[in-house]
């Protein structure tokens, strides 16, 4: 059953992104990291890792052509690749603190916090905004 009533950044069940062909483990996810030439993918790919270990209703998937995280079917996290950087994406990234200010964009919704070869992350606060954004979409569920 999916939850209501969650304050400010409650959202109906229809609002929600869902992925009912979300699988444990995607081999489209494996490859795109394995992709020769792209070596910022290589710097998301830890990432992807930690949201995997979330929990054991992570499931994933390919869409719009990058990695994409769910709890159950929900999406709550994403990776991405470019030209000059990597980022990790949460789906409702709007609603989770971010004492650090790790995290980018002016969406309703969406944040990312961008990656760069030779510029350190904050990991501890990165780290933290995943499990936060995993317990923000396990809460949205109910």
């Amino acid at each position: 059953m999916r939850a209501a009533g969650l304050g400010w950044h409650s959202v109906g069940v229809d609002e929600l992104f869902l992925f009912p062909s979300a699988v444990a483990r995607d081999p489209a996810v494996d490859a795109w990291f394995a992709a020769p030439d792209h070596e910022l993918r290589r710097l998301a790919q830890p990432w992807f890792d930690e949201i995997r270990g979330c929990g054991p209703d992570v499931r994933e998937l390919m869409h719009d052509g990058h990695p994409t995280a769910c709890v159950e079917d929900a999406a709550f996290a994403y990776v991405d690749a470019f030209s000059a950087h990597a980022s990790v994406g949460f789906f409702f990234g709007a609603a989770l603190d971010d004492p650090a200010g790790l995290l980018e964009g002016g969406g309703k919704r969406m944040r990312h916090v961008k990656l760069r070869w030779g510029k350190p992350v904050d990991a501890p606060a990165l780290r933290g905004l995943i499990a936060a954004a995993y317990r923000d979409m396990r809460a949205r569920l109910g």
